[in-house]
This record gives structure tokens, sequence and C-alpha cells, in this order.
């Protein structure tokens, strides 16, 4: 009746596949510019999308000077949106929270 099932579950050990191998720097290096270069170089619309791309970052990398004045400018307009929204704030306060006060009561 029983036969071939077991009661208990016997745990299996682990297998697994074990490849040692050496890390060259340099060789990833020129791998990874290799597989940019050839992604960079084919015909298709993945090809334009990842030059268009490629162009961007390095226009943008280098110009350091244009990235600070980014920086700054959204920068500047941060504060003038608190300082709009302070003022707004306070004369909503004096102004249309003493009538409101007024008109709970």
């Amino acid at each position: 009746m029983f036969g071939n099932r077991k009661i208990f579950k016997v745990p299996v050990h682990q297998k697994f596949s074990y490849k040692p191998m050496h890390y060259d720097p340099r060789k990833e290096e020129l791998e990874e510019r290799l597989r940019t270069l050839t992604e960079l170089q084919r015909d298709d619309i993945a090809g334009a999308k990842s030059r268009i791309a490629s162009g961007l970052r390095s226009g943008y990398l280098a110009d350091q000077t244009y990235r600070q004045q980014q920086i700054r400018r959204s920068n500047l307009v941060i504060v003038g949106v608190v300082i709009m929204l302070l003022v707004l704030g306070y004369l909503l306060l004096n102004v249309y929270l003493p009538e409101l006060t007024k008109f709970t009561e």
C-alpha cells in the first residue's frame, strides 16, 4: 500500500557548480567599451536612441558651468515659490482669519 512512498521527507544536499575565474579589470573595461561601440553602431532605432543618449550624457557631463547654472536656476525657482507661499499664507491668516472667527461665533 505504501510501496515507494515515505512518511518523512529526507533533505537532499544542494548541488552547485563552481567555476573558478580570474578577474581582469582591463579586460572588463575593454569588453564594456566594445559592447557600447557595437550598440552605437547599430542601424536600427535602438542604436539611434543610444547614440543620442550617449551624446547628451557626454555633453551634459563635459560642461560643468551649464550644470551649475541649471542648479542655481532651479534653486532660485524653489526659493521664489516658498517665499510666495509664505506671503500668501501670511495674508490669508491676517486678512481672512479674523473674519472667519467672527463668522463662526
